[in-house]
């Protein structure tokens, strides 16, 4: 169980809810950071504008990205 309980998608912005289900067609489920960035909208749009940032910049390759979460998401626990 979580420690902070997740957003309720059904009443979340447009946005949260496109962003959502483009995670759930990629990976299968939304992410569950986003999960807990959606509570409060401002902080899911910083959070998304940093990770649209970070691509669109072109200076971390797609797989170091990759290989960055998946080490990020292990020393935190998550079975990512």
């Amino acid at each position: 169980m979580a420690r902070i309980a997740e957003a309720d998608v059904e009443q979340a912005d447009r946005y949260v809810k496109d962003v959502l289900k483009a995670q759930r067609k990629t990976w299968g489920a939304p992410l569950l950071n986003h999960l807990l960035y959606a509570r409060r909208l401002s902080i899911f749009r910083g959070a998304r504008a940093m990770w649209t940032g970070i691509e669109a910049s072109g200076l971390i390759d797609a797989r170091l990205r990759a290989l960055i979460n998946r080490r990020v998401a292990a020393l935190n626990g998550c079975e990512f």
